[in-house]
């Protein structure tokens, strides 16, 4: 049933670039194991063993602290429609805020969100393919704007109010550090 890889391949990249939505497993060491879905134009495949994901600003900042304590990510996708799959690929992290000497760089690729929060390098050491064969089909219809004009009514200081009131560290109490490497001031 399921295949592994140490890369992906061509059918996989297709496959992701294909996908409206994929989920990301982080953890600390100890505490909660955080899994987000993630939607939008975020992320992008840099090569066969790189991907890079935007987030954007939201409730919570798990992944950020999870991966500074512990740079373990999987990223996930499953096919709603047509033949069935899941897809993984586990790796190792790197957390970037907008201080950050290759922020952009990699932000480049990507809309100028409003919301930008950190990007995500995730450099891959295996891949999965699986069945998927219990996933339900599921038509998609479009991506919600909801965030975007959020953040865009927030305007980039309120972005920077928000995190420092709601983003700096994670429900066990980890710090993020988003306010000492986006270059904001807590006062």
């Amino acid at each position: 049933m399921g295949q592994q890889f140490k890369s992906l391949e061509d059918k996989h990249t297709q496959f992701i670039e294909q996908q409206a939505m994929f989920f990301v497993g982080t953890a600390a060491a100890e505490g909660r194991v955080n899994v987000s879905p993630k939607g939008g134009d975020s992320l992008r495949v840099v090569n066969e063993n790189k991907l890079v994901w935007m987030n954007l600003t939201g409730s919570g900042n798990e992944s950020a602290s999870h991966v500074l304590h512990n740079n373990r990510m999987t990223l996930m996708w499953c096919a709603f429609e047509g033949a069935p799959l899941i897809l993984r690929c586990y790796g190792h992290a790197q957390v970037l805020h907008k201080a950050d000497v290759a922020w952009p760089d990699y932000a480049a690729m990507f809309p100028d969100y409003t919301g930008a929060r950190q990007i995500f390098v995730l450099n891959i050491d295996l891949v999965q393919a699986s069945c998927g064969m219990s996933v339900p089909l599921m038509d998609y219809v479009e991506d919600r704007q909801a965030l975007n004009k959020w953040a865009d009514k927030q305007g980039v200081k309120g972005i920077e109010s928000y995190w420092l009131k709601k983003n700096q560290h994670n429900l066990d109490g980890l710090a993020t550090e988003i306010a000492q490497r986006s270059g904001i001031s807590k006062a």
